[in-house]
Parts: structure tokens; sequence; C-alpha cells
């Protein structure tokens, strides 16, 4: 008697092996596994899938948070007292976190596409852990000191919104292939709906997600108001350090309409413009007056002041990275930079005819001039003889007396106030935070003839949102980037936009249906035939006929054995009638 056993043949899979060899450590074929995996590895993989989204909207923050990279130092410099680029550990360790979890992912869902067990190696879950842990701390971190930034996300999504939405369309589209196979190869049929509810759950969101985007950049093109204008936030400190003669000439050299500037009072009454509380950081007072570094500024007498270099530190310190796109000569120039007075810079306007807006600081209490720091600045004023009419008064202080003795001042609040009491204290300007007005509120005073300056702008893609808005102006440091936008970003018609939406859904609806068939063909096929019982590892054998796939081997042996156990045939039969030659017959001869 002759009985012919099949020989498995194993092929060498060095894609498989690279798969579950970096996920799980199972780089031996015998290591693998089909079987469903365990709870504890789906709890791993829904902490990976957490981690990832999170790390995502992490990442997606610091991308959008670079207009105010310098803001977010500055908070640092006042609570450590020493200047450093705090921005760069944060962006590294979250570019390289986001990398590996994003890895860990495509990963996982090969894993998923390919049949295999998931079982992660406990080095990734430390991984996994300590990039969760670290993620968490930093949202933490960022949102006591830092809290204002989070409105940066969804000021963005105006601007990236739109495409955002095709992407993730995209993105969820083609894992219909994985879900559709899960779908085929499973023969649980709670599990096929759960699957099949969650991801159309999750596919029709995405379709209807556009009602609920909402951006000003999607008008017609006819309704754009004029490019705001812009102005110089001391200076242009992205080229020249902050608040000195060379940053004004810089900006003025942008065509910027106006330049805003902090302004502080010495001793003996000379207001002059400091942005700190202490000389520490913008000066060499540490060389000069060694004694005297943490002291505030206010508390020096003009003469003392004019002693101090204001930009050597500049160059030391390359706050915005752009020391080395300086010339020599420009170079040279700021290093001979000295604190500039408020009378120089206002004559400096005068003579460009530009717009002086300035934050007056008032000095402490026991400060000479702690009374009189109201008609000191004003003196001032009238000493350069600059036009009232190009002077934006910032202090609520005494606003009733300023009014009486200099009325032509451009009365502006930087608080947002009520338009009744705008009216009522004659305020015609506001000055706030780009997060603090909404579009809304930016047509509103815009109808109650209210000019809203927003700061601090620097990226284009702001830049554009607010123009769209129908901001009148912006403070902003980087005057000479914004230059270069002589129209928003983009701008979309109604009209334009629905097409688009409607367009993606469809393209993505159809997509998904024809993935589906192609991956459900034969199980729909047996079902429509009229078959009562049909063998599961028979369907997925003849599936893979006209095409390789990874469980060909598997659903081979499943059937060669599953059939020859239950006397339904021979091996060879079954291969003869399926139409495949993959093994050789060898016979012992008893």
């Amino acid at each position: 008697m002759v009985k012919h056993q099949p020989l498995q043949v194993y092929e060498r899979q060095l894609c498989l092996s690279c798969i579950t060899g970096i996920y799980g450590c199972r780089w031996k074929r015998y290591q693998r596994s089909h079987d469903d995996t365990t709870k504890w590895e789906l709890l791993w993989t829904v902490i990976l899938l957490f981690t990832f989204c999170l790390l995502l909207v992490w990442f997606y923050f610091w991308w959008e948070a670079h207009n105010d990279y310098h803001e977010y130092n500055w908070f640092l410099y006042n609570r450590s007292g020493e200047w450093s680029d705090g921005t760069v550990p944060i962006l590294a360790t979250t570019a390289a976190g986001f990398t590996y979890i994003a890895f860990l992912m495509v990963l996982a869902l090969c894993h998923i596409a390919l049949g295999q067990q998931l079982n992660l190696h406990w080095l990734h879950k430390i991984g996994v852990t300590a990039a969760l842990i670290t993620t968490v701390a930093g949202v933490i971190s960022v949102s006591q000191t830092w809290g204002q930034e989070w409105d940066i996300i969804p000021i963005s999504l105006q601007a990236t919104g739109p495409f955002l939405h095709i992407g993730a369309l995209a993105a969820v589209t083609a894992l219909s292939w994985i879900v559709a196979g899960q779908v085929a190869r499973s023969e649980k049929t709670i599990f096929q709906v759960v699957v099949m509810l969650l991801y159309l759950s999750v596919l029709l969101g995405l379709f209807v997600l556009p009602l609920c985007i909402t951006s000003p950049c999607i008008m017609e093109p006819t309704n754009l108001r004029p490019r705001p204008d812009v102005i110089g936030h001391q200076g242009a400190p992205m080229l020249a350090p902050e608040n000195t003669l060379w940053s004004f000439q810089r900006a003025l050299q942008m065509n910027v309409t106006g330049l805003e500037v902090d302004v502080a009072i010495s001793v003996d009454g000379v207001p002059f413009l400091m942005h700190d509380r202490t000389l520490q950081r913008t000066t060499d007072v540490e060389k000069v007056f060694p004694d005297r570094q943490m002291d505030e500024a206010s508390l020096f007498n003009w003469t003392d002041l004019q002693q101090l270099n204001s930009g050597q530190w500049f160059l030391k310190d390359d706050p915005f990275w752009t020391v080395n796109t300086l010339t020599l000569h420009e170079k040279a120039l700021i290093a001979n930079q000295s604190v500039c007075s408020l009378e120089h810079l206002l004559r400096l306007s005068s003579y460009h005819n530009t717009t002086v807006v300035f934050r007056l600081r008032r000095p402490p209490q026991d400060h000479p001039c702690y009374h009189s720091w109201i008609n000191d600045t004003l003196h001032a004023v009238q000493q350069s003889g600059v036009p009232h009419s190009l002077v934006m008064w910032t202090p609520d202080e005494h606003r009733a007396q300023v009014k009486q003795l200099a009325p032509d001042l451009i009365q502006t609040s930087v608080e947002k106030l009520s338009p009744q009491s705008l009216n009522e204290s004659g305020i015609s300007t506001l000055l706030l935070r780009y997060n603090q007005a909404s579009t809304e509120e930016i047509s509103k005073f815009s109808e109650i003839h209210i000019n809203l300056t927003l700061y601090t702008v620097n990226e284009p893609w702001l830049y554009s949102v607010l123009w769209c808005s129908g901001v009148s102006s912006v403070s902003s440091e980087a005057p000479h980037i914004l230059k270069k936008v002589p129209y928003p970003i983009w701008l979309m018609r109604p009209q334009e936009y629905s097409l688009m939406w409607v367009s993606a859904d469809v393209i993505s609806f159809a997509v998904v249906i024809g993935i589906f068939i192609f991956q459900n063909y034969h199980m729909i096929r047996y079902r429509m035939s009229g078959m009562r019982s049909y063998n599961p590892e028979q369907i997925m054998l003849s599936a893979t006929v006209r095409r390789p796939s990874r469980d060909m081997s598997v659903m081979k042996e499943k059937l060669i054995f599953s059939e020859v156990g239950n006397g339904d045939g021979s091996a060879e039969e079954l291969y003869e009638d399926n139409g495949y030659e993959y093994y050789t017959n060898q016979g012992i001869c008893q």
C-alpha cells in the first residue's frame, strides 16, 4: 500500500521576517503565529495608538508654534535668568519620538494586514511608555507656563483644516484595505460587524467634517480687504538687536507703517526703550556695572545707560538664528549699538512719517518718577517734534488728563473692551495678541470703525488668515518675511471648496467600495452561489489562485489536513481540483 503525504515547503520571506523581527523580535518562522492577539497585547496596541495620536497633536502644536518661539524662549529666560533656545531640545525629542512611534504604528498595521499576531517586544514597550510619559509631562508643562499658546491650534486649523481633511480622508481610505482584509478573514460575525461599524463611522465623520471647518480664506476674492499694514515690533529684531536705532532703520527699510516699542523711565526722568525689567539680557551691564546687573533698568540714570552696549549680545546669543545671514558691515553696526531713548525714536519716526506705538511701563514705587511718569513721557513726545497724530498712546492711567494735554494722540487700548467702553473712553485703536480676537470680533470692530492691530505675527500663514479676516494691521518681528506676502497664501471661493470636498468624498467612497468588493469577492461569490456549507480555508485558498498571498501556504496546509482528516479526498485530488502543483508526491512502499 502506497500512501502519499504532502511535504510542507517553506519559502524565505525576508520582508515578513523583518516586520515581525523589528516589532516583536520574532525573526524565525516558528516564532510567528497566526493565532488571535492576546488581550494584553491588544492593550499595548491601544496604548501605542493613543501615544501616536498624542504625539501627532504635540508635533503639530510645536510646528505651528514657530510663530512664537522667541516668546517661549523669553518665558524661559524670565524663569532661569539665562538666555537659551529652549525650542531646540523640544523639537529634537518630539521629532525623534514621533518618528519612532509612527514607525511602530506602521509595523503594527503591517502585522494586521499580514494576519500576524501582535506581540510588541518589551524594549519597544519601554520606549512607548517613555514617549507617552514625556509627552504628557510636556503637555502639562506647557499648559501651566504657556497656556495661551494652545490657541494656536484652532487658529492654524483655519489655514490647514481643508488640506488636513484631504490628508486624513486619504489615510482612512487607504486603511480600508486592511479593514476589508480583516473582515474577509474573520469567521466571527460579531467581529465583522463591529469592525465595519467603527470604520464606517470614522469614514462618515470625515465625509461630513467640512461642515465644521470654517476658514476666513474661503471667500470671494472681491470681498478681500486691503493688505494689513505691518508694524515693526521692536524694530526688526530678527535682523538687528531689538529696540535699537539700527533695528528701527532696518524695519523702515522693509516699508513698515509703524514701530512698536517698550518704554521705561530712568531715574532722572528720561524715557528709554527696554523690553525687560533688567538690563542683563540685552546689554553688557555685567561688565560695566557688575554689582548692578540684576537691578531694574529704570533704576539707572541716562548717563549710565549710555555707557552700555546693546548690540554685542545679539551677535553672541543669535536669538533668531539669523546672524550668519548678515554682512560684515551689518555686524559692525550691530556691535556698536547703544540704548535708545524715546525721543530719538520719535525724531526718526517723524522724519519717515511713521506711526509709533509704545507700551509705557510704570517705574517702581520708590522711583523718583513714580508719580510723574505720564508727564515725563508726554514731555519727551513734545520735545521730539513728532506730529501727535503719529503717536499711539496705550497707558490707561490718567487717560482723560492725557487727552486734555495732547488731544491729537491716537488713544489705544491693550485690553479688549466692549464697543460701548471704547466709545466712552474715546479709544479708536486696539492692540491685542492675535489669539484675543476671533474672526467675528474682527468684523465687529471693523464695523464700528475700531482699528485693530494684532501682535506678534511672524508667519505668512498667520498673516494670511488675519488678512482674510479683515485685520487692519499687525505687529511683527519679521517684517522682512511678511514683505514677501503680497497676497494671501491661499484663497478659495466657496463653490471651489464645495467641489473639492464633494469630489474627495465621492472618490474615497468609490475606492473603499472597490477595495471591499475586491477583498471579499470570493466570499460574496460563495454566499451568492447558494451553498449552505463551505470551508473558510477553501474560500481563502481559492482567493489566492490569481494573486500571491501571505496566507497561501497556511491556507493550503489547513485545507489539506482538514479534508484528509474528514475523508473527503486525497491530497492529490484536492490540489488537482484547485489547480495547484505546490508539493511533490513521494511514496513509501510497505
